[in-house]
Protein backbone atom coordinates (compact mmCIF):
# COMPACT_ATOMS: atom_id res chain seq x y z
CA UNK A 1 0.00 0.00 0.00
CA UNK A 2 3.57 2.66 1.19
CA UNK A 3 4.26 1.80 -2.89
CA UNK A 4 0.92 2.65 -4.48
CA UNK A 5 0.66 5.96 -2.64
CA UNK A 6 4.61 7.25 -3.48
CA UNK A 7 3.69 5.36 -7.04
CA UNK A 8 0.56 7.61 -7.79
CA UNK A 9 0.54 10.24 -4.65
CA UNK A 10 3.92 11.98 -5.76
CA UNK A 11 2.99 12.58 -9.07
CA UNK A 12 -0.01 13.92 -8.37
CA UNK A 13 1.42 15.81 -5.73
CA UNK A 14 4.42 17.37 -8.18
CA UNK A 15 1.68 17.88 -10.35
CA UNK A 16 -0.43 20.08 -8.06
CA UNK A 17 2.62 21.98 -6.75
CA UNK A 18 3.39 22.62 -10.41
CA UNK A 19 0.41 24.17 -10.90
CA UNK A 20 -0.01 26.52 -7.73
CA UNK A 21 3.10 27.88 -8.28
CA UNK A 22 2.14 28.82 -12.08
CA UNK A 23 -1.28 30.50 -10.62
CA UNK A 24 0.87 32.39 -8.02
CA UNK A 25 3.09 33.61 -10.48
CA UNK A 26 0.50 34.79 -12.71
CA UNK A 27 -0.98 36.67 -9.43
CA UNK A 28 2.53 38.39 -8.56
CA UNK A 29 2.28 39.85 -11.83
CA UNK A 30 -0.79 41.54 -12.16
CA UNK A 31 -0.35 42.97 -8.46
CA UNK A 32 3.11 44.71 -9.69
CA UNK A 33 0.85 46.72 -12.02
CA UNK A 34 3.71 46.94 -14.50
CA UNK A 35 2.05 47.25 -17.88
CA UNK A 36 5.77 48.59 -19.04
CA UNK A 37 5.90 46.59 -22.63
CA UNK A 38 9.34 48.47 -24.32
CA UNK A 39 11.08 49.67 -21.82
CA UNK A 40 11.38 53.11 -20.79
CA UNK A 41 8.46 54.87 -18.60
CA UNK A 42 5.06 56.10 -19.96
CA UNK A 43 3.77 59.78 -18.00
CA UNK A 44 0.03 60.64 -18.29
CA UNK A 45 -0.37 64.40 -18.07
CA UNK A 46 -4.03 65.68 -17.71
CA UNK A 47 -4.91 69.16 -19.14
CA UNK A 48 -7.09 69.94 -16.40
CA UNK A 49 -7.46 66.93 -13.10
CA UNK A 50 -10.97 68.72 -12.23
CA UNK A 51 -14.02 69.63 -14.26
CA UNK A 52 -16.87 72.10 -12.54
CA UNK A 53 -20.64 71.39 -14.46
CA UNK A 54 -22.14 74.90 -12.69
CA UNK A 55 -25.22 74.71 -12.06
CA UNK A 56 -27.45 71.98 -13.37
CA UNK A 57 -30.91 70.91 -13.18
CA UNK A 58 -32.00 67.36 -11.28
CA UNK A 59 -32.26 64.29 -13.59
CA UNK A 60 -29.84 66.31 -16.29
CA UNK A 61 -27.14 64.38 -17.61
CA UNK A 62 -24.06 66.00 -18.17
CA UNK A 63 -20.49 65.06 -19.62
CA UNK A 64 -16.91 66.32 -20.36
CA UNK A 65 -13.99 65.26 -21.70
CA UNK A 66 -10.58 64.86 -19.70
CA UNK A 67 -7.49 65.16 -22.28
CA UNK A 68 -4.29 63.56 -21.59
CA UNK A 69 -0.87 63.27 -23.23
CA UNK A 70 1.76 60.85 -22.80
CA UNK A 71 5.07 62.94 -22.12
CA UNK A 72 6.80 59.72 -21.29
CA UNK A 73 9.10 57.23 -23.59
CA UNK A 74 6.90 54.41 -23.13
CA UNK A 75 3.45 53.31 -24.50
CA UNK A 76 0.85 54.33 -22.10
CA UNK A 77 -2.03 51.83 -21.16
CA UNK A 78 -4.94 52.74 -19.12
CA UNK A 79 -6.04 49.61 -17.54
CA UNK A 80 -9.07 51.00 -15.59
CA UNK A 81 -11.01 53.90 -14.93
CA UNK A 82 -13.26 54.05 -11.46
CA UNK A 83 -15.96 56.18 -9.88
CA UNK A 84 -17.15 57.06 -6.77
CA UNK A 85 -20.63 56.80 -7.69
CA UNK A 86 -22.54 54.79 -10.05
CA UNK A 87 -24.29 57.93 -11.08
CA UNK A 88 -21.27 58.86 -12.97
CA UNK A 89 -19.72 56.44 -15.97
CA UNK A 90 -16.23 56.76 -17.33
CA UNK A 91 -15.36 56.04 -20.93
CA UNK A 92 -11.73 55.63 -22.60
CA UNK A 93 -9.58 53.31 -25.08
CA UNK A 94 -7.52 51.06 -23.68
CA UNK A 95 -5.26 50.80 -26.74
CA UNK A 96 -1.75 51.73 -26.39
CA UNK A 97 -0.66 55.16 -26.44
CA UNK A 98 2.23 56.07 -28.17
CA UNK A 99 5.10 58.57 -26.67
CA UNK A 100 3.77 62.04 -27.69
CA UNK A 101 0.19 60.85 -28.50
CA UNK A 102 -2.70 62.38 -26.48
CA UNK A 103 -5.97 61.13 -25.37
CA UNK A 104 -9.16 61.43 -24.05
CA UNK A 105 -11.75 60.24 -20.94
CA UNK A 106 -15.13 60.89 -21.11
CA UNK A 107 -17.03 60.77 -17.79
CA UNK A 108 -20.94 61.41 -17.73
CA UNK A 109 -22.52 62.53 -14.99
CA UNK A 110 -26.43 61.53 -14.10
CA UNK A 111 -28.12 63.95 -11.93
CA UNK A 112 -31.44 62.10 -11.58
CA UNK A 113 -32.06 61.64 -7.54
CA UNK A 114 -29.24 64.60 -6.53
CA UNK A 115 -29.61 67.93 -5.06
CA UNK A 116 -27.27 70.34 -3.78
CA UNK A 117 -23.33 70.58 -4.52
CA UNK A 118 -22.03 66.78 -5.95
CA UNK A 119 -18.43 66.06 -5.99
CA UNK A 120 -17.44 62.78 -7.74
CA UNK A 121 -14.23 61.02 -8.48
CA UNK A 122 -12.73 59.56 -11.15
CA UNK A 123 -10.10 57.32 -10.44
CA UNK A 124 -7.30 56.44 -13.50
CA UNK A 125 -4.72 53.45 -12.74
CA UNK A 126 -2.62 52.86 -15.88
CA UNK A 127 1.01 51.48 -15.92
CA UNK A 128 2.51 55.58 -16.21
CA UNK A 129 5.41 56.97 -13.26
CA UNK A 130 2.48 57.80 -11.64
CA UNK A 131 0.26 54.66 -11.79
CA UNK A 132 -2.89 56.10 -10.04
CA UNK A 133 -4.24 59.56 -10.88
CA UNK A 134 -7.50 60.72 -9.81
CA UNK A 135 -10.23 63.44 -11.56
CA UNK A 136 -13.17 65.31 -10.22
CA UNK A 137 -15.83 66.25 -11.38
CA UNK A 138 -18.60 68.83 -9.37
CA UNK A 139 -21.75 70.06 -10.17
CA UNK A 140 -24.41 72.22 -8.11
CA UNK A 141 -27.79 70.60 -8.68
CA UNK A 142 -31.05 72.81 -8.57
CA UNK A 143 -33.56 70.37 -7.65
CA UNK A 144 -36.92 70.87 -9.50
CA UNK A 145 -39.63 71.16 -6.96
CA UNK A 146 -39.00 73.89 -5.65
Amino acid sequence: MKNSILKFGLPIFVFLLFLVAGCRQGTKASQTGDLNVNGGNAEITFNALEHDFGKISEGEKVGCVFSFENTGSSDLIIASATTSCGCTVPEFDNKPIPPGEKGTLEVVFDSSGRSGMQTKTITVRSNAVKQVMILKISAEVISNTN
